[in-house]
């Protein structure tokens, strides 16, 4: 599983509070420790501020911005080779290992619009930060985000088009919906007899949230 990693704003210190602050807002990532994506940009809205939204009025080219680094060993070793080889369904499910290109030094950052990849860029593992530059059209209400795959993800970024709400794919939300389910199962005999009444409340109005979102969807 990787770790949640929060940056801070140039010029904030790195207290609790602010630490705090800057998750609520969504200035943050996903990582197994070996690759960084900070300072994620679209159209010059950076990940955590203005609520990580660029409203658009139509359709619009985006330029999408980052610095990304990684640092995997030159040579691929033994161990490294074995995690590589596993099925993704196998541990370790979050290593750098598994993103290396062959045997190069080489891993892929790739750019999601609605969690789908649609340009990916090459950069060198070699611990350095490098800049990256992306371009894509949206016609509708989108997010975007920064993967590399198996080992580093970033919160999304929100691309509102005439002011309409995201409704990109029914099956993605079907499988929220469906975690929503699992979810309460799985906790439900967890919850204080005094508190489950609230909790219960609460799963509903999840429910209720997705079974609109997918009613309104019209992607697959």
């Amino acid at each position: 599983m990787g770790l949640a990693r929060t940056y801070a704003k140039l010029g904030d210190t790195l207290d609790f509070d602010r630490f705090i602050d800057r998750i609520k807002e969504g200035r943050s990532y996903v990582s197994d420790g070996k690759s960084h994506l900070i300072d994620f940009t679209v159209n010059g809205v950076e990940l955590g501020s203005h609520n990580s939204e660029v409203k658009l009025s139509g359709p619009q080219k985006l330029q999408i911005t980052a610095k990304a680094a990684a640092l995997l060993p030159e040579v691929q070793d033994e161990i490294g080779a074995i995690i590589a080889s596993r099925a993704p369904n196998l541990p370790p499910y979050w290593d750098l290992e598994r993103s290396r290109i062959g045997t190069s030094r080489r891993v892929a950052v790739e750019l999601l619009v609605n969690g789908e990849p649609v340009e990916s860029k090459e950069i060198v593992a070699d611990g350095k930060f490098q800049n990256l530059e992306f371009a894509t059209t949206v016609d509708r209400s989108s997010w975007l985000a920064l993967r590399v795959m198996y080992s580093s993800h970033t919160n999304p970024i929100f691309v509102t088009v005439d002011d309409k709400p995201i409704r990109a794919s029914r099956r993605s939300a079907e499988w929220c919906r469906r975690g929503v389910d699992r979810c309460w199962e799985m906790k439900k005999n967890q919850i204080r007899a005094g508190d489950l009444k609230d909790a219960e409340a609460a799963y509903q109005k999840a429910r209720e949230v997705y079974d609109k979102i997918i009613a309104e969807s019209t992607g697959g």
